[in-house]
Parts: structure tokens; C-alpha cells; sequence
């Protein structure tokens, strides 16, 4: 079957939950969701499918694709997905190295390794090495609620609902403690802070949670790329946990070499599965631990969790404590008991269902 592409497409859905979301940056909407999805068409008829990070981006990035790279594959082999990488990155690089461009590059990764999958018959994990499996574990990822009262009434319903590990998105300390009082010492405990804090401010804050025996203390400083600050909270004894907001593998060489992480979390949807393959061989050489980030629900959503599945261990997959009355994507969008299904069709293994392309 030819694997020549002939036709980029770019979809953005916009799918309701329930929950609570940042509006703004994250979404335009407090009650959608949006997600933006990549499809290329081959010569030979076959489709595959990526979606490109973005929230409240994704109308930027759709134009990139659109506009700008969708027309530099035109032409080009499906299956050279190493060197297409590497071209189309040194081709746009001079419009960033992240941002709608990169995010762009990163939904077109995961749509060819969509199509490497059905070339090869095998679901996408399978394909990377993987041993058969039919679930992996999730962790629950609370949104930033700033309330005692809602956080521990979220912390409870994911107890309810089965999950075993949660992380929060808090960064008054009170809250951080009081979540986790509320489910007390043997469920895995995790904070995401979003850089908010000077280094200084995130050494005193890291000491003052040691307590709450946290399994990482995500981004404590800003700017992100500061990996010696992250270093100094790391070397007081607190797992140290980034990577969502790197777009390289030489990014996250500079966080290895500086001894700053327990925890790498490349975001698929970002860098594309290419990168993030590179990103787990290199953390492996230096003896850290890839917990890959996932914060939407679309065809990067599968892919990374095509990717846990794959690696060896119990690695948690990330998934957003949002529901869903519909997805494009069920019912691999939903946790039954903490644990998600995984795809066993050929590449990503879910289409999105067709009623949902009408209208993107």
C-alpha cells in the first residue's frame, strides 16, 4: 500500500464536560473542551490521525496547520517518520521552538505513527515493544479548585471512583495538606504548582509539605526552564517532577545533567511521539523515571496512552478529572475503577466517531 500524502486536515471540536477548567488560557469555554485534530490522507486511501496541544491555542495552531505546515507534507512518505521529523522541525524552527508551530509538528508525529500502526497491522503500543496488555493504571488530575471544601469532596469522589494515585493542581499549602488528610496515607499523592514560585519561595514551601509525603512536587518555580532552581528543591529531599512545558530532547538533557528530576513528563501533544521516544531512552541513561504528561483528550490523549502502555513497569497514566456526557473518542476517554482501556486495533486503535468530524 502506497504511504505518499496527499491531503492534510485540521478538526476542531469543541466537546462539553462536566467540571471544573481554567478559562482563558486553557479553554474558551468553562463547560467545552477543545480539541484539535490532525488527519492525513495517503495516495493508498488510509487515514491517520493526531491531535495537536492546544486548549484555548487551538485556533492558532489550527491556522499553522492550515496555513503553513500541512503543505510541507504534501508529497512526502508516511513511512519516513524519523526523517520528516527532523526536516520539518529545521524547516519552522525559526517561527519557535514551541508554540502553535511546534504543537502543529507534534499532531502530524502523531497521525504518521497512526498510519505506521495500521501499515503494520498492530496496535500502537504493540508496535513499540510492548507486551499485550488490556488496561493501565490512571491517576486522577484535580483541577486547581482553591477551596478546601471542593478539593476534598474531588479528593473523595476519585477514592470512590477507584483511582489509587491523585494529583493536585493547589498551591496553597493548606490545601495541599488538607488533601492529604482527606485520603489519608496509602493513596499516592502528588502536587502540580504550575511554576508560580521564585526559587527561594519554592525551597521554604517544598520543606514546609514534607509531611504530606508527596510522590513529586511538580514545577515549583518559575520560569520553567530554570533547572538549577528546581535542582537546589530537589537536593532538600523533595522528588521533583517537569516536562510539559519542554519541547526538546536538548531541554530535557539540560534537566538531566542538572540533576533537577525524579520525574521527566514529556507532553506528546507538544513534542510529538518522535521526541518523547528519544526523551524516555535518554532519562533512562540517567536513571529518571517518564511519566509522560496528558492533559486533553483526543488522539494525542491515545497515543500517550498507547506510550504507557508500552513501557515497562507500572507507570500511571495522566488523565484530567473531567466528565464527559459524550466523546469523540469512547470509550477509551473514560476510567473504570482507575484504570484505562487500551486501544487493540491497528495504530491509535479509535477513530473519531464521524458525527463529531461533521461538524469540526
Amino acid at each position: 500500500m502506497s504511504t505518499i500524502i496527499t491531503k492534510v486536515d485540521a478538526f476542531l471540536l469543541q466537546v462539553p464536560f462536566t467540571g471544573i477548567l481554567r478559562t482563558g488560557i486553557d479553554t474558551a469555554s468553562p463547560s467545552d473542551m477543545a480539541i484539535l485534530l490532525v488527519r492525513l490522507t495517503t495516495d493508498g486511501g488510509l487515514t491517520g490521525w493526531g491531535e495537536a496541544f492546544g486548549h484555548g491555542c487551538c485556533r492558532a495552531t489550527k491556522e499553522a496547520i492550515e496555513s503553513l505546515v500541512g503543505q510541507a507534507l504534501i508529497g512526502a512518505d508516511a513511512g519516513d517518520i524519523a526523517g520528516l521529523s527532523l526536516r520539518l522541525q529545521q524547516r519552522f524552527h525559526l517561527f519557535g521552538r514551541t508554540g502553535p508551530v511546534r504543537y502543529a509538528l507534534a499532531g502530524i508525529d502523531i497521525a504518521l505513527w497512526d498510519l505506521a500502526g495500521k501499515f503494520a497491522g498492530l496496535p500502537l503500543y504493540r508496535l513499540l515493544g510492548g507486551q499485550p496488555r488490556e488496561a493501565v493504571p490512571a491517576y486522577a488530575s484535580l483541577e486547581r479548585y482553591g477551596a478546601r471544601e471542593t478539593l476534598v469532596a474531588a479528593c473523595e469522589r476519585a477514592v470512590a471512583e477507584g483511582y489509587r494515585a491523585i494529583k493536585l493542581h493547589e498551591i496553597d499549602i493548606g490545601l495541599i495538606e488538607a488533601a492529604r488528610q482527606a485520603v489519608g496515607p496509602g493513596y499516592m499523592l502528588m502536587a502540580d504548582t504550575n511554576c508560580p514560585w521564585t526559587a527561594e519561595e519554592a525551597f521554604d514551601k517544598a520543606r514546609t509539605i514534607t509531611g504530606c509525603n508527596l510522590r513529586w512536587l511538580e514545577e515549583p518555580v518559575w520560569p520553567p526552564e530554570d533547572h538549577a532552581s528546581i535542582a537546589t528543591v530537589r537536593r532538600i529531599g523533595t522528588k521533583t517532577a517537569a516536562g510539559e512545558n519542554m519541547v526538546s530532547l536538548m531541554e530535557f538533557r539540560n534537566f538531566f545533567e542538572a540533576d533537577a528530576l525524579d520525574v521527566a513528563q514529556p507532553s506528546v501533544a507538544k513534542i510529538g511521539l518522535t521526541e518523547t521516544l528519544k526523551v524516555i531512552a535518554l532519562a533512562e541513561a540517567f536513571g529518571v523515571t517518564v511519566a509522560p504528561h496528558c492533559a486533553y483528550f483526543g488522539s494525542g490523549y491515545l497515543a500517550a496512552l498507547h506510550l504507557v502502555a508500552a513501557m515497562p513497569g507500572d507507570i500511571l497514566f495522566e488523565r484530567l478529572f473531567l466528565d464527559f456526557p459524550a466523546s469523540p473518542f469512547a470509550p477509551f476517554t473514560t476510567a473504570i475503577d482507575g484504570t484505562i482501556a487500551v486501544p487493540q486495533s491497528p495504530g491509535l486503535g479509535c477513530e473519531p466517531a464521524a458525527e463529531w468530524i461533521q461538524h469540526g
